[in-house]
């Protein structure tokens, strides 16, 4: 099942860029308009609220048939029974992380250099998240990522590799031809009016 994944619109969640209500609005409207992995990112809410909204969020995934990845929280990830977990560089090792989900989850890791992308997929990564492409203001502290780099990655690696950071309408034909397996989108999708039109466009921008 994990290994047939199609991550070529991978939504992440973030509540102060929402133009819904609720977040489970904001993900219901994008696996609509054909988001086909969501990222639930909490940073500033207690671990019973993360739970409950992943529990929330989970029923709205499964429905559409998308897979659930929690950021950061390996505990959230297996308490909700979440598809896996994406982790970054200051998280918990991939290697850790591996042992503690077994091997039927997903495990992602962000990558922003070629040797932590090799020490990524030696420890159990299932994809990459590549970036931060360009300067975006939902990581300010991010690592920028050339397209050399990029390509560096692709070609060192035989894993799937979704790029994020600035990831939108205007910039994602840089990235046609370069190997990667989808966009990883913020801003782009979630802060637009229209949700599920915005995920629509840039699937079919991304695959045309």
């Amino acid at each position: 099942m994990k290994n047939k994944i199609d991550y070529t619109l991978y939504l992440c969640t973030d509540r102060d860029l929402m133009s819904t209500g609720t977040i489970e609005e904001s993900v219901e409207q994008a696996v609509k308009g054909g988001c086909t992995v969501v990222q639930l990112r909490e940073k500033h809410c207690s671990s019973k609220e993360f739970y409950e909204l992943a529990v929330r969020v989970k029923e709205i995934t499964d429905r559409y048939h998308v897979p659930l990845i929690i950021n950061d929280r390996v505990d959230i990830a297996l308490a909700a029974d979440a598809a896996g977990v994406h982790i970054g560089q200051s998280d918990l090792p991939a290697s850790v992380v591996r042992d503690i989900i077994g091997n039927d989850k997903i495990l992602g890791v962000s990558a922003s250099r070629l040797e932590e992308a090799v020490k990524a997929v030696e420890d159990g990564a299932d994809y990459l998240g590549v970036g931060a492409m360009f300067a975006t203001n939902t990581k300010a502290d991010a690592r920028p990522v050339t397209m050399e780099g990029l390509k560096e990655i692709r070609a060192a690696v035989d894993i799937p590799i979704v790029v994020i950071g600035g990831i939108n309408m205007n910039t994602l034909a840089q990235f046609k031809g370069t190997g990667i397996d989808g966009l990883a989108v913020v801003s782009a999708i979630i802060a637009e009016k229209d949700i599920e039109a915005a995920a629509r466009n840039m699937y079919q921008a991304f695959l045309a």
